[in-house]
């Protein structure tokens, strides 16, 4: 018998059972999506089937996807911890929607989009001596932006001088798809939000300060994020900072004096002695 005859056969007046109102009470439930076969005391009736459920986001989000000229690659989801996949969470806080925080204790990142709710993605931040907290904006935002390595890096990695000219945008350049840029007090103090690469790096302390997210995770965030955005970046123990705190600055290298200068020597001819000092004058 069709769905849309049950209620016409099976009225409310009509039930005379406790299985006609249950099986009344599920096509009520469950809508008319689609029918399956009940056989009851009244005979055999056509009930609504629950719909399916939808499949879990991190099924279908770190898939592999075309951007632009670039490919990027599916991620093997049982391999990302489940706290640090995309997903939709109750968060409770007095923060307006569109604003990000930045948890680096829990290695997560909160896109606010409603009262007591966010998106919550999984970050890397700064390694030991990089962390640095404080409230800022986002300044801009780029696709597959080009980087170039502050000179304190090259310092550190000689290898990474080829690219003081800048590293063209790709599916290797260390600020993957996409890249927000972040100032305070309209200064750019060199930390972004970015996508990476090395996904493996996720839930870690990795970077030299900035935020990474998978590629996947920061296109989505660059798609919901406006220019002017506020990001609140918390200290390291997850507490709400009280201003900008800044790691100290890298201590420069030593100069090296330069060693005296001497005269070659011939072998078997003696160097001329300097000239004598004349006489001081007694006055």
């Amino acid at each position: 018998m069709p769905a849309r005859n049950v209620q016409e056969t099976m009225g409310i007046g009509q039930m005379r059972n406790g299985t006609g109102r249950l099986v009344l009470a599920a096509v009520m439930a469950v809508g008319l999506s689609a029918c399956i076969p009940v056989e009851g005391p009244e005979g055999v009736v056509a009930v609504a089937a629950p719909a399916p459920e939808p499949a879990p986001v991190a099924d279908t989000v770190y898939v592999s996807r075309q951007d632009g000229a670039f490919s990027i690659p599916a991620l093997p989801v049982e391999q990302i911890p489940e706290e640090f996949r995309r997903q939709t969470v109750e968060y409770v806080s007095d923060h307006p929607p569109g604003t990000i925080i930045v948890n680096p204790a829990a290695k997560q990142l909160l896109f606010v989009t409603g009262p007591d709710q966010a998106i919550r993605y999984g970050i890397a931040v700064g390694k030991a001596g990089f962390e640095w907290s404080g409230e800022a904006v986002v300044s801009g935002r780029r696709t597959w932006p080009s980087w170039t390595p502050p000179p304190e890096m090259i310092a550190r990695s000689p290898n990474l001088a080829k690219w003081a000219g800048g590293q063209p945008g790709g599916p290797t350049n260390p600020l993957g798809a996409r890249a927000l840029y972040l100032t305070t007090n309209g200064i750019d103090y060199g930390y972004r939000i970015h996508g990476t690469p090395e996904w493996q790096s996720i839930g870690r302390n990795a970077s030299s300060g900035c935020i990474r997210m998978i590629n996947q995770d920061v296109i989505d965030l660059y798609a919901r994020v406006p220019d002017g955005a506020k990001v609140i970046v918390m200290t390291r123990d997850g507490q709400m900072p009280q201003g900008l705190s800044l790691p100290p600055p890298a201590p420069r290298p030593a100069k090296v004096k330069p060693k005296p200068q001497t005269r070659p020597v011939t072998p078997g001819v003696i160097p001329p002695l300097p000239p004598a000092l004349p006489p001081p004058v007694i006055i």
